[in-house]
């Protein structure tokens, strides 16, 4: 499979002109801003790893896969990226969508399935895991959530599967971007098993959800984003219990960290949960650049330490 060329720089620092590690019970370990002459590389909107921590898949929202594996320096922190293949998501007939009909947003790995969640053309498919890339989807699966609800641009931000150990038993779950229920909260639903059903997630304004990743646990991590002219972009991660996640509840959870300008973030649209060597989970967050020259592919790595 063809690779493209990527360069890479790394970030050393979270906080803008310190040294600090730590913030709250999150602690920064490392990143990289990385680029290629292939203008294809834009637009991350999610990212899942390997059970190896090492090899990954992403999507793109300009309707492609990307595939490849992160490098780590002696000292084990991010340094680069290699392998990295591109690849047309393949709509139904299997030929290449477009735009509006493989807006891809929202990834999730689980028992030979790659699952991905669009928008504008809403809804979730189920791809062969390996051969998503040559293949077209196997299944779509029922919303929960009718689909007058979505906002075109707003939707499935969030898929993600659930740990089978966890309270949800390996279900999947997805929360929109920015579609509300009557009391301003983000829809959700949890698509399948016992507790299959409808949910909402707190809105706290001006954040809106962009991707979300399990803990171990069960617990939910929510990655939320928050842009304006006059204030910039910031990022946001909130833990929502696993036991709290049930039809017709409204959850919300512990802000872990809260990020502005002053911070090494750009526009955060993927995150991952991986074990890190140290048996703690490690938190990885991708920025999707919009194929924009006044943006950043950026990528960053926390750990978990309660």
């Amino acid at each position: 499979m063809e690779t493209i060329p990527v360069k890479a720089r790394t970030i050393t620092e979270f906080k803008r002109g310190s040294v600090e590690t730590r913030f709250g019970s999150l602690e920064f370990l490392g990143g990289i801003e990385f680029s290629s002459s292939d203008s294809r590389l834009q637009s991350l909107s999610a990212i899942r790893f390997r059970a190896d921590g090492r090899n990954f898949v992403s999507v793109l929202d300009t309707g492609n896969w990307l595939t490849g594996r992160i490098e780590r320096d002696a000292d084990g922190r991010l340094s680069g990226l290699a392998d990295i293949s591109i690849n047309p998501i393949l709509f139904r007939g299997g030929r290449p969508g477009s735009k509006y009909n493989t807006d891809a947003e929202g990834l999730a790995l689980r028992d030979g399935q790659a699952i991905v969640s669009f928008e504008q053309l809403h809804r979730v498919d189920v791809y062969a895991d390996p051969g998503f890339e040559t293949s077209a989807p196997l299944k779509t699966i029922d919303l929960l959530i009718p689909r007058h609800e979505f906002r075109r641009n707003a939707g499935m931000e969030t898929v993600a599967a659930a740990p089978k150990s966890g309270p949800l038993k390996g279900s999947l779950v997805v929360v929109t971007e920015h579609s509300l229920d009557d009391d301003g909260n983000l829809l959700a639903a949890i698509l399948e098993g016992p507790l299959r059903g409808q949910f909402s997630v707190v809105r706290h304004d001006p954040y809106d959800a962009t991707d979300g990743a399990f803990l171990p646990d069960g617990d939910l991590l929510l990655l939320e984003r928050r842009f304006s002219f006059m204030g910039g972009l910031g990022m946001r991660i909130r833990r929502i219990k696993g036991e709290s996640i049930r039809p017709g509840a409204t959850v919300d959870g512990e802000v872990l960290l809260d990020a502005d300008m002053g911070y090494a973030i750009d526009n955060m649209e993927g995150l991952d949960v991986v074990v890190g060597p140290d048996g703690r989970p490690h938190l990885i967050v991708v920025s999707d650049d919009n194929g924009n020259i006044l943006q950043r592919n950026v990528m960053l790595e926390f750990r978990l330490n309660r």
